[in-house]
């Protein structure tokens, strides 16, 4: 076994807006930037849609176990990370997907709500013989 083939992880990269993930080799001592430099290159290389270009600086890695919570330090070795799986979003992109979730969140916590006091009332009137029409 060689040694440079020993440092190689397979690590799967998800782009936010974009169907299926990204598979490639990194070495487990590339920072966060070359492998979201590396993810660039792929997705481009593919064709993928929508395109993206190639400027780190406007991208965010974040561990996709995590979502979109804090996005990883770009000098950050990548194999100290203990996943092989992560998320590629623009910056404002991740920020507008947790807001979405808070409201959605909210939303279905309201409707739950909703369907707790209706589903109360019609227990109670069927207690008490009391028509719904």
């Amino acid at each position: 076994v060689k040694t440079n083939e020993i440092n190689r992880l397979l690590v799967t990269v998800n782009v936010l807006g974009s169907a299926g993930p990204l598979r490639f080799l990194v070495r487990y001592d590339d920072p966060v930037q070359k492998v979201m430099e590396t993810a660039l290159k792929s997705y481009a290389r593919e064709g993928r849609l929508p395109v993206l270009g190639q400027n780190t600086k406007l991208f965010e890695l974040h561990n996709a176990n995590s979502g979109c919570g804090q996005a990883l330090d770009p000098f950050e070795i990548i194999g100290a990370l203990g996943t092989r799986n992560f998320l590629l979003c623009k910056k404002h992109e991740c920020k507008l997907q947790e807001e979405e979730e808070k409201v959605t969140s909210t939303s279905h916590h309201h409707h739950q709500k909703t369907n707790l006091w209706k589903n109360w009332l019609n227990t109670m009137s069927l207690g008490f013989g009391i028509s719904s029409h």
